[in-house]
């Protein structure tokens, strides 16, 4: 007689999601207990949100981009019509720190000062440099209000003690103004939800090139001028004010 033959199963790891050895995951705690050590310094406070989010409110700004990140749950025998409901994956911090600081803004003391270390899982590609599921380290200080500038001044003093702490040789922390690019898209006509668009296309030059944005801007009716001049500014190059004086020019 014939033993049957057992079914084979791939046992390999799923690509974009890391695992770690006993060493590495004793180096990755030690530098997360830095990170931590130096946003408590400065006056941030834990805090974790749900893994979970409910699909309506993870994809309320962010379109059919969000919507190709997010890894969907499904309940493979649902016992309620709880079970069967939309629920995704957190691909970011921020999302849920919104929802969060909504759901308890009555108990919360401003300014709100947290941080929050946890994975998230985006259905990105694998590259190098890139992973579906990561760690993200995210400070942030919520106003009730007008925010003081110092606060934009500290985020990256902490980042800057945190990357000397890391011992992780030269660095360079880049600093931008949101409010720069958005002043810029309204004095051309773009309203804000156009406006929040560009922004989002416009991050994906530096691993996409300019073509896909030429090619979203085009579709929504932008003339030539106004393309040629937002792929101008967005990858602009000098110093502060040299970049300021190109802005005065348009």
């Amino acid at each position: 007689m014939c033993a049957k033959q057992k079914e084979s199963v791939a046992v390999g790891p799923i690509s974009g999601f890391p695992e770690w050895t006993p060493a590495e995951r004793i180096l990755e705690q030690r530098m997360l207990d830095t990170i931590r050590a130096s946003f408590e310094r400065y006056g941030f406070s834990p805090i974790e949100t749900s893994s979970v989010e409910r699909n309506d409110v993870l994809t309320a700004k962010g379109g059919s981009e969000t919507e190709r990140q997010i890894y969907r749950l499904t309940s493979l025998h649902p016992q309620s019509a709880a079970d069967a409901r939309d629920y995704s994956l957190h691909f970011d911090l921020t999302v849920p720190l919104a929802r969060y600081v909504a759901q308890r803004y009555g108990d919360l003391v401003f300014p709100f000062r947290r941080y929050q270390i946890q994975k998230v899982w985006r259905g990105e590609r694998p590259q190098q440099g890139r992973f579906r599921e990561f760690t993200q380290c995210d400070i942030d200080i919520v106003g009730d209000g007008q925010l003081s500038l110092m606060a934009d001044a500290e985020i990256p003093a902490v980042i800057s003690e945190v990357f000397t702490r890391l011992d992780i040789g030269n660095f360079c922390i880049r600093i931008s103004n949101r409010k720069i690019l958005t002043g810029y898209l309204e004095y051309l006509g773009f309203d804000g939800r156009e406006t929040a668009d560009i922004l989002r296309e416009a991050d994906k030059i530096e691993r996409q090139g300019t073509d896909p944005v030429r090619e979203y801007l085009s579709k929504g009716g932008a003339d030539q001028s106004k393309i040629d001049g937002i792929l101008d500014l967005v990858q602009a190059e000098g110093s502060s004010q040299e970049l300021l004086e190109n802005l005065k020019a348009r």
